[in-house]
């Protein structure tokens, strides 16, 4: 009776991720991120069905295939939200071969009698490291994120998600191979159901644009909303513009959007409002640095200021230490702030 219901609950599972998956690639297959999401959800089927208790009990190839599948997806969860709240993430040959080493660890471990004795302790490690990353992925820009429902997915579906993976790693560590009761196979498979469930709820109550979008930026707003036809909001809008461009707030060092909104005497969200829907950026930070970049750039092209150290113009505008600059400045104008410097001098 518990086996059944085991078994019936995993193919449901698996079933609804499987559609997911589809579904992810007919909608926003042409987005990064979207891509990610339908492969973590194929490999998320191969997990449901591979982590059942006695499923390795006899060694069969396709076993094999599909316990290294849902081991190797460890690395495609913690892409996944990367991708999913990381605007300007984007894949790197190097992601690829860690996919790669779990899977051929996972194959290695299950059909080589002379595999190392440490590698499954290594890789229940490794795999409860990644999960942690991906938590840290989720909660890490959750205050700068600016799409509402992307923040709430963090919570709802992600770091549940990231718990649930680091708390089944951390039992593989704990517990011998086959060691798993059909009791805790079945509350297994219980608490997987419900997170899938949650999750597919969470993804077709939320605009795709707000999670996949398919050309994004970290520095440049990928889609600026529609005016609100609120007279506050116009009014807001000024209110910040004049905070932001007399009174240079994003020079404030550590300036969050809480503290923006306490000076603008509103709340935190309906300014995360304005700047989204009516500014169209999708992260604070971002938001900060088109105004802290734009004054860089003024400083870099000004001939009296070519003396000035391009660590001081950096941390004069907002930013907090040289590297971020450097990189943020790049990816906003394609140079860098010495190339910058160099080609603005000679053009005067």
């Amino acid at each position: 009776m518990i086996a059944s219901a085991d078994l019936a609950l995993r193919a449901g599972t698996a079933m609804l991720l499987v559609v997911m998956a589809v579904l992810l690639l007919r909608d926003v297959g042409r987005s990064q991120a979207g891509r990610i999401a339908a492969a973590f959800a194929l490999g998320s089927a191969a997990y449901a069905l591979s982590s059942a208790a006695g499923f390795f009990a006899e060694r069969e190839a396709w076993r094999s295939l599909l316990l290294a599948l849902a081991t190797a997806n460890t690395v495609t969860f913690w892409l996944f939200a990367r991708a999913l709240f990381d605007d300007g993430f984007t894949l790197k040959p190097w992601h690829g071969l860690a996919w790669l080493a779990f899977f051929a660890a996972s194959l290695w471990l299950c059909n080589a009698p002379g595999a190392p004795p440490g590698l499954g302790l290594a890789l229940g490690l490794a795999a409860l490291a990644v999960n942690l990353a991906a938590l840290g992925a989720s909660l890490g820009s959750w205050q700068t994120d600016l799409v509402e429902r992307r923040r709430r997915l963090r919570v709802v579906v992600l770091v549940a998600g990231a718990l649930h993976g680091a708390a089944y790693a951390a039992t593989g560590l704990l517990v011998p191979v086959g060691g798993v009761s059909p009791e805790a196979s079945l509350a297994h498979a219980a608490s997987l159901a419900l997170i899938v469930a949650v999750a597919a709820w969470s993804f077709l109550s939320t605009a795709a644009g707000d999670l996949f979008p398919v050309a994004a930026s970290t520095d440049v707003p990928a889609a600026v909303g529609a005016p609100s036809s609120d007279p506050a909001d116009g009014l807001l809008a000024a209110a910040l513009s004049r905070l932001m461009t007399e009174e240079r707030a994003y020079r404030q060092e550590g300036l969050t959007i809480g503290m923006l909104a306490n000076r603008l005497h509103v709340p935190e969200y309906r300014l995360r409002r304005l700047i989204n829907g009516r500014l169209g950026y999708r992260n604070f930070s971002a938001y900060l640095n088109g105004y802290r970049i734009a004054e860089a750039q003024a400083a870099l092209a000004d001939p009296k200021q070519a003396e000035v150290p391009i660590t001081t113009i950096a941390l004069d505008a907002g930013f907090q230490s040289l590297g971020p600059f450097n990189r943020a400045f790049k990816t906003e104008t394609g140079v860098t702030p010495s190339e910058y410097r160099r080609a603005a001098i000679i053009a005067a």
